[in-house]
């Protein structure tokens, strides 16, 4: 006679269902809420198996003639639980009907991607909120506006950034980016010569000579002085460090690209302009030094102290920080920017919003392709430093100075309007570059 043991079948269903979940280490919330469906839809499945395999033996133990489709059915029934089984015990995906699988978590896993987008695109997200927000409350972010961003974000907020950066450069990161008078000599050429000589005077030539009616010989002007300026000294850093290129070479350069300025670009004006330049070039020295040479000293000082182990540990932290204080600074200009107006008519805004967008994008490209020769040699790391360095223009240490040299002249609106939009844009578009130049610079240490 046939004998089913179904006790012993159904401890035997829940003993390998429990042994897989007990045993497996990295069991995530949503594999094990699958398993428990599947262990609740094979459990119905032996359940109905042993009800028709009892009413079957009953009907043989009473001395009933046995039905010839009696023992098949019962060996049929058997084989379907021994598939449910084994389906469990391999984990693979069981054979469900389709309203088991009804109680999916779409909105769980719809926020889930919606905060992985947002982490990854943190920068990118909050640049272009940032810009939102200017144009809607251009009042609160303005320079002597309610909330002081100035002071904030353009005095307190840079400082904790250099000071962080800092702590995060090892000092023989700093000794080796001194050193590298190759790359450090490259960026400085580019910078006040090939700029000033290969760019705005060739450009004046254009926009005066072969195409008079484009914009007025005063905004052309205002692009010359453009191409004499520094590199910038927030930017450069912020942008080198997030996206992971070498911020030890970054600081270096700015450093030594603003000490060079405060004498390389009146020269540069006066050469072009012929005009007597006087300025307090002490003050501009003091100012560097306090900017950012002095809380880097004292970042890198405090290495020596238990701050170093704290930075260390909560790294990812300190990286969010400096990009909520860049994204601060974007935010600031764009506000000034919208709140103040840049004294020139309709269509030469239009132009400058071509042309600059253009000029900076072709200035990255070729500042790409040229630190990344084979013959130069550089890592990808300084590769990033030197085309943010040798692309960039300040808008910090230019629009003071030409207000100082050219004060009381009526083209002075159009001399600074070219320093004021190229400041916003160069932020934008270093800012959705970001995440591109993060991967690259992350093929560097595979």
């Amino acid at each position: 006679m046939f004998r089913c043991n179904f006790p012993l079948l159904f401890l035997a269903t829940v003993c390998y269902v429990v042994n897989d979940l007990t045993t497996t280490t990295s069991v995530e919330a949503f594999a094990f809420k699958s398993t428990i469906q599947r262990l609740r839809y094979h459990t119905l499945t032996v359940k109905k198996s042993a009800d028709m395999i009892r009413s079957n033996l009953f009907s043989l133990r009473a001395g009933a003639d046995a039905d010839p489709i009696v023992v098949p059915n019962i060996q049929r029934i058997r084989m379907r639980s021994k598939r449910s089984l084994l389906s469990l015990r391999s984990g693979a995906d069981a054979t469900v009907p389709e309203d088991a699988n009804a109680a999916t978590p779409k909105a769980s896993s719809i926020l889930s991607t919606a905060n992985k987008f947002f982490d990854k695109n943190f920068f990118l997200v909050g640049m272009l909120a940032s810009v939102l927000i200017a144009k809607g409350f251009p009042a609160l972010g303005k320079n002597g506006g309610v909330l002081r961003p100035e002071l904030f974000i353009g005095d307190y907020g840079v400082t904790a950034i250099f000071l962080l950066s800092g702590m995060s450069l090892q000092t023989s990161e700093l000794t080796h980016a001194i050193s590298n008078f190759k790359l450090n000599g490259l960026v400085q050429f580019l910078t006040f010569v090939v700029w000033p000589f290969c760019i705005g005077l060739p450009l004046k030539f254009l926009l005066t000579s072969v195409f008079p009616d484009v914009i007025p010989s005063a905004l052309v002007d205002g692009l010359l002085i453009l191409t004499t300026l520094p590199t910038t000294v927030n930017m450069c850093i912020m942008l080198t460090s997030t996206s992971g290129g070498n911020t030890a070479s970054s600081i270096c350069n700015v450093v030594i690209s603003n000490l060079l300025g405060i004498f390389v670009t009146p020269l540069l004006l006066l050469r072009f302009f012929g005009a007597t330049i006087q300025l307090p070039f002490a003050n501009m020295v003091l100012k560097l030094c306090q900017k950012v040479l002095l809380p880097v000293t004292i970042g890198q000082l405090l290495r020596a102290t238990g701050a170093k182990t704290f930075y260390q540990k909560h790294s990812s932290t300190f990286k969010r920080l400096q990009e909520v204080v860049l994204l601060g600074i974007v935010w600031n200009a764009f506000c000034n920017a919208f709140s103040d107006g840049l004294g020139i008519g309709v269509k030469e805004t239009l132009f400058l919003l071509i042309f600059l967008p253009s000029l900076h994008l072709a200035s990255l490209g070729a500042s790409f392709k040229f630190f990344s020769l084979p013959a130069l040699n550089f890592s990808r790391a300084d590769t990033v430093a030197a085309m943010f360095c040798a692309s960039q223009k300040t808008l910090a240490f230019g629009l003071p100075l030409v207000n100082t040299i050219f004060q009381g002249n009526p083209n002075l609106a159009a001399y600074c309007a070219p320093i004021m939009f190229i400041h916003p844009l160069q932020m934008m578009i270093g800012s959705f570059l970001v995440p591109a130049i993060q991967w690259y610079t992350a093929r560097d240490n595979q």
